[in-house]
């Protein structure tokens, strides 16, 4: 037997309708199809994972579901030569918690081919605390470089900079080397993110409004997880051959901008879709996270709640107020 938070299908099957969700003891007969079966030890709660649980997105493509796009954990039963019994493992992505049970549970049965090992710098609560969305910032952070971004280019910007992306995003790029700023809706967090490597907070404010074709040239690069007028005003402000990595839509899917900052200044936007991400660009994303990341700053940008309070704090993502990482730990 397990505990799992469980979707099912809003009564009256209306498509916005919020979906009903309740724990229950599940047998391990009724686990989806799958080569490896995972006893979670942690997950996470993710923006996506909050629009799933409130309904206020069609995230969950298919009832009943146990949400949750990631976790990490030991591999209890594996079908396959290269995963046995008690290898510790990591998931994102790969449409779990959408169309594929998820981590919000103590047991996951899934492909192998989705699973990474664990690297041995982290415990899988540290894994977690990176989880969806610090893998998506070093997927961002890959990306600048690979477009010849470097500490030497000039400043970086990340927005959304108080939220899980944005904070480790934050951690990366100021233990690489680069001078950051952080745009927030939150200045009262400017201590928060200056402890975590931020030289200069900035007001979300400052990407608002109308936005002009090209504005005065700062931004040697961009870690944007917010998308619609904040990515737009961030392209106009971007430096010749920059580089703009979207990674989120918080603020919409709009995209109000002109083809002016890619064929006048070269600026190169790059999109960050972590769900598919081949497997050899995940093994390095994970590497470099070993090598890169600040551990003692992930630990106080991450706090930890039992799988009982997932639902109760779901809504506070989407009400803008969750700071940093939540670890889920789903044996309290």
């Amino acid at each position: 037997m397990f505990r799992a938070l469980m979707l099912e299908k809003p009564s009256g099957g209306a498509e916005s309708a919020k979906p009903e969700a309740v724990f229950r003891q599940m047998e391990d007969d009724t686990l989806p199809d799958g080569d490896v079966t995972v006893r979670i030890d942690h997950s996470t709660l993710n923006y996506k994972d909050a629009l799933a649980i409130t309904g206020k997105a069609p995230i969950v493509r298919a009832f009943p579901m146990v949400p949750g796009i990631d976790f990490a954990g030991t591999v209890e039963f594996s079908d396959r030569i290269d995963l046995c019994a008690g290898d510790k493992v990591v998931l994102t992505g790969w449409g779990i918690g959408e169309d594929h049970w998820g981590g919000l549970s103590q047991k996951a049965r899934v492909k192998g081919d989705w699973l990474i090992p664990l690297p041995d710098a982290f415990t899988t609560s540290r894994a977690m605390a990176i989880g969806t969305a610090g893998f998506t910032a070093m997927l961002a952070v890959l990306a600048l470089e690979d477009h010849g971004v470097t500490p030497e280019t000039g400043e970086v910007l990340v927005t959304g900079a108080v939220g899980g992306v944005g904070s480790i995003a934050v951690c990366l790029l100021s233990n690489l080397g680069y001078r950051v700023v952080a745009s927030t809706g939150r200045t009262e967090e400017r201590g928060y993110l200056k402890a975590l490597g931020a030289e200069e907070v900035i007001s979300r404010d400052s990407f608002s409004g109308p936005v002009k074709p090209l504005a005065s040239e700062r931004w040697a690069g961009v870690v944007d997880s917010v998308g619609g007028t904040t990515l737009a005003h961030a392209l106009s402000q971007t430096r010749y051959a920059g580089t703009v990595a979207a990674c989120g839509l918080a603020q919409g899917m709009d995209l109000p901008t002109s083809v002016a900052p890619f064929i006048l200044r070269g600026v190169t936007l790059a999109g960050i879709a972590s769900v598919f991400c081949p497997r050899e660009r995940r093994l390095l994303a994970w590497k470099r996270l070993a090598a890169d990341l600040d551990v003692e700053k992930l630990d106080a940008l991450t706090s930890t709640i039992p799988l009982s309070d997932v639902v109760r704090t779901a809504p506070l993502f989407l009400e803008g107020r969750v700071r940093g990482r939540i670890v889920v730990d789903v044996n309290h």
